[in-house]
């Protein structure tokens, strides 16, 4: 699709410093700039592009004066960066606004499809299940029975939701993620051995979560594994059985929770992270990247680093120590020697 200059300013609220009809159809990096293109400056390291970028529109900071001569149109905001996470949220709507249904897919009787979806090439969607307004479900992806997906929520290619599983609306699911699957729950026998218990529970995953590719969240044992709105995953992350992560809060890839811990809202927490099961975690806690997380945090807004974790001010004291340890070694032998031969 084709927009002009002037389309661009009325979507941002910004104003025009240029040709006013000038044509973008695509988007693209300063530095990569060309004829037809869109591109944005809001970090000053990168001013050098804009005086030689062959973009037609570049977006700009009101508060940007240039020290050369430019060769494009400006569209001046009140933030580039974030009048350019609005264009790409918004090329993004257009560009993923499929609708229709694809051949061959399944969709059981008795489920129930909202308006405007897209189903996808070999989709199959089970007994009794019901999707919302604008679903959109790429190929290969499996709806099981009973299942609820709300309006404006998009499944990518392969994903598979069990059984019993409810999503919520405005959700973005990455390719190849697994939500409901059993948890991890065996019982030892006197003989060694192993029974299953079986895993009778359900995900639940509320509004405006996105989820990366590949990341499985388990269905509980009994009662709900639940996602809470607002909530970012990363790819690769393992949710365990009766999991609950709290509001906005944001995990990086490579994380692991084990089974019952109850994450608390807007934590941050770093990639290849590992918590153990049936612990608490308080609200606005950060978890700095490879930490090991082995007890309950029960203080709002603690950082904490190390495996096991503690408070990163105490563990970035003792990193210096631990740096220095070869010599500190070195000097507490000659001072045994000095002690020996005197």
């Amino acid at each position: 699709m084709e927009f002009t200059a002037g389309q661009i300013a009325d979507l941002l609220g910004g104003t025009i410093e240029g040709d006013a009809n000038a044509k973008v159809n695509r988007l693209a990096k300063i530095e990569e700039g060309e004829p037809g293109s869109l591109t944005f400056l809001a970090n000053k390291k990168y001013e050098e592009y804009i005086y030689k970028t062959q973009a037609s529109l570049v977006v700009v900071n009101n508060s940007f004066v240039p020290e050369f001569p430019l060769h494009t149109t400006l569209i001046r905001v009140e933030d580039a960066y974030k009048s350019f996470a609005v264009l790409l949220d918004t090329y993004n709507k257009i560009s993923q606004n499929k609708v229709g249904r694809e051949n061959p897919h399944t969709i059981a009787a008795s489920a129930k499809i909202g308006a405007n979806p897209y189903i996808g090439s070999f989709v199959y969607v089970g007994e009794n299940s019901v999707l919302g307004d604008n679903v959109k479900l790429y190929p290969g992806v499996y709806i099981g029975d009973n299942v609820t997906i709300g309006s404006n929520t998009t499944l990518f290619a392969g994903v598979k939701v069990y059984s019993e599983s409810r999503i919520g609306s405005n959700c973005r699911i990455h390719s190849g993620v697994v939500i409901g699957g059993d948890g991890f729950g065996f019982a030892p026998q006197d003989d060694a051995n192993y029974v299953k218990v079986a895993q009778i529970g359900n995900v639940i995953i509320e509004d405006h979560v996105e989820i990366g590719s590949n990341t499985t969240i388990d269905r509980a044992t009994l009662g709900s594994t639940i996602i809470r709105k607002g909530v970012k995953l990363d790819n690769l992350i393992q949710v365990a059985h009766n999991v609950e992560i709290g509001e906005h809060t944001v995990i990086a890839a490579q994380t692991g929770i084990a089974g019952s811990t109850k994450i608390g809202r807007f934590c941050m927490i770093g990639g290849q992270v590992g918590i153990v099961g049936h612990l608490v975690i308080a609200d606005k806690v950060k978890i700095a990247a490879q930490s090991g997380i082995g007890s309950s945090i029960t203080k709002e807004g603690e950082i904490v680093q190390g495996s096991p974790a503690f408070g990163i001010g105490d563990y970035k004291k003792s990193y210096v120590g631990f740096r220095k340890l070869p010599e500190i070694l070195a000097r507490l032998e000659e001072l045994e020697k000095q002690v020996n031969e005197s």
